[in-house]
């Protein structure tokens, strides 16, 4: 799968680039993805997500993880 957001399906789109001289060449225009821990249907995954979405608050972050051991789970030395 191509490199774009999860969200909004923002992705990489061409153009052009037209100097002084008016010489034309081809460009890319990337979206500003990064790759962040999100919830996606009750599981933390690993997503790209570009900016804008990140800033609008459309991904779910994950709990903060708990350092504290469980009941069960209690070491003893």
């Amino acid at each position: 799968m191509s490199k774009q957001c999860a969200i909004c399906s923002k992705k990489t789109v061409t153009g052009r680039s037209i100097s002084h001289a008016h010489n034309v060449t081809s460009r890319r225009f990337r979206a500003n993805l990064q790759r962040v821990r999100a919830v996606v249907d009750g599981v933390t995954r690993r997503i790209w997500v570009c900016t804008r979405c990140i800033r609008d608050g459309k991904v779910q972050k994950p709990a903060a993880r708990s350092w504290q051991p469980e009941d069960g789970e209690a070491t003893q030395a």
